[in-house]
């Protein structure tokens, strides 16, 4: 296995992680933001207030992105395991 083959797999990872990641992390920083700033306009600074929206945004978010997440992510394994023989020499 070529150096440049290894960095394209990693490299390749590393994307499929920040994309599967990035819904839920958006989600929760949207959702964060609003919180903020509706406790920053009514002056309401309780913790719980700030992390149980947080909570049901991201659950809901893990909820419907969770099938095309497992899917993404069994295409890619099943591509890695198809083209396993190419990748040793």
């Amino acid at each position: 296995m070529s150096q440049s083959t290894v960095l394209t797999l990693m490299q390749n990872a590393l994307f499929l992680a920040l994309e599967l990641s990035a819904p839920v992390l958006l989600t929760a920083l949207v959702v964060g933001l609003v919180i903020s700033l509706l406790q920053a306009v009514t002056q309401v600074n309780e913790q719980a207030v700030n992390f149980v929206p947080k909570i049901v945004a991201v659950a809901l978010a893990l909820i419907l992105v969770g099938p095309w997440a497992l899917q993404t992510l069994l295409d890619f394994v099943a591509n890695l395991y198809s083209n396993l023989p190419n990748y040793i020499h």
